[in-house]
């Protein structure tokens, strides 16, 4: 017979886990004028008068999305624009970025002065300040942004979401730029707008600020439009970094399930979903505080991100703020690594856990410039899913300072509580996970 455990009837109930608010629950700023949402005002206007000058000038216009879901559902949002404003599709010619490669690096503005451009429009490709992505002053460049940012490339006219809650996703403050310029876009584009949303924030609610897409989910599914999600993501993911394949999936559709019977991204995504399960066991190793947890993986796709969401959906402790999944098989000599808020952290009281800030914080504990030697693709992103592609033994570094595999010290009068310790030096880990 089982005994009953003693004390039961007086023991206090569980508390109950905070829920987490809703994406569109977020505050947005204001004005004078109202809610500021999804860019100041006179930057959206500026971006508009910049796509109906390149619709008219009919001359070459080059558009540079991102590889995800979302960096190409405002490409294709974009592309659907100005051909409905009567640019000649022969005029536009999209550039996809080589695997390893960033906007501004030696090789992208190479490439991109070669094609002899009058106007350039850059999507989701993250922000850093830099002289100007093409060096002729006649090239007119757009940007549209929506990672954490307030620095640009020179001479670029520039909308970001990045400051102003719910902040949206590239494809949200493309539409919502672009949707009032043609009666046509509305019915065109909201589509490839959810692909693109859901793509970065999952299948959210949608609620003010955020535009009534009620007639969108009618015509498509919730279901139908995260599936696209994962099938448009998939080769991009494969070792043969495979974008062109997504990009012309998702600019040909006519709906998502046009995508969906998609062969190739079929079998990208089963590609992927193979590699993602050899990689996704690895064991999870914990810094002293507990508060990151740090998956190392090799391989020559891009299944760190994968893995990072995953596992930060899984894990549980009362510490853990932040997941950290790193490869460091997909660029020779580099480490790339994915970082995402665990969900046991989120509405979590004390604040909001701050990925980028987190990581910046523990890179200026090193003595010798760590932060300056990880380089510009260091802690980018977003507060809530950061990562970085930095040199191996920097990284190595790194966990040195997080403390990652050390064991928790205990103290001579309890098992499993930490033991205070005396600060030998000013560098201290005490505010290396600095909330925003």
């Amino acid at each position: 017979m089982k005994r009953k455990a003693s004390g039961l009837e007086s023991s206090p109930a569980k508390k109950q886990a905070l829920k987490a608010p809703d994406y569109c629950d977020a505050e947005p700023r204001r004005d004078e004028n109202g809610i500021i949402w999804p860019a100041p005002s006179e930057a959206i206007e500026a971006a508009r008068e910049l796509i109906k000058e390149c619709a008219s000038a009919n001359q070459k216009t080059i558009i540079v999305p991102d590889k995800d879901a979302d960096g190409l559902a405002s490409g294709v949002i974009m592309h659907r624009t100005l051909t409905a404003l009567g640019l000649s599709p022969s005029k536009i010619h999209t550039h996809l970025l080589p695997k390893g490669t960033t906007i501004p690096s030696p090789t992208s503005t190479t490439a991109l002065t070669a094609l002899s451009p009058s106007y350039i429009i850059i999507l989701d490709q993250g922000s850093m300040f830099s002289p100007p992505i093409v060096p002729s002053p006649s090239v007119r460049t757009l940007i549209l942004d929506h990672h954490l940012s307030d620095s640009f490339p020179e001479n670029a006219t520039v909308v970001s979401a990045c400051h102003y809650p719910p902040v949206a996703t590239s494809a949200l403050l493309t539409y919502s730029i672009c949707q009032p310029l043609h009666p046509t876009l509305g019915d065109s584009t909201a589509y490839i707008c959810a692909i693109g949303t859901h793509g970065d924030l999952g299948a959210l609610k949608w609620r003010p600020p955020f535009p009534d897409m009620s007639a969108c989910f009618k015509t498509h599914s919730k279901k139908a439009i995260s599936d696209a999600v994962a099938l448009l993501n998939a080769p991009r993911r494969t070792a043969a970094f495979d974008v062109s394949s997504a990009w012309t999936a998702l600019l040909e559709s006519h709906g998502p399930r046009d995508i969906l019977g998609n062969t190739r991204l079929q079998e990208a995504r089963a590609e992927i979903g193979a590699e993602v399960e050899r990689c996704t066991h690895a064991a999870p190793k914990f810094s002293r505080d507990g508060k990151i947890a740090v998956l190392r993986i090799s391989s020559e796709a891009q299944v760190h991100p994968v893995i990072a969401t995953r596992w930060a959906g899984h894990l549980k402790s009362k510490a853990l703020e932040i997941v950290m999944v790193a490869n460091e098989g997909y660029a020779e000599g580099m480490v790339n690594f994915s970082c995402r808020v665990a969900r046991c952290a989120r509405g979590r009281e004390g604040g909001e856990v701050n990925i980028i800030e987190s990581l910046k914080s523990a890179a200026r504990l090193s003595a010798d410039g760590l932060g300056e030697r990880m380089g510009e693709s260091f802690a980018r992103g977003h507060k809530e899913a950061s990562g970085g592609i930095v040199p191996r033994e920097a990284f190595e570094e790194l966990m040195v300072l997080l403390e990652v595999g050390f064991k928790p010290e205990k103290s001579e009068g309890g098992k499993g509580k930490a033991s205070p310790k005396k600060a030998v030096q000013g560098n201290n880990l005490m505010n290396y996970f600095a909330k925003a």
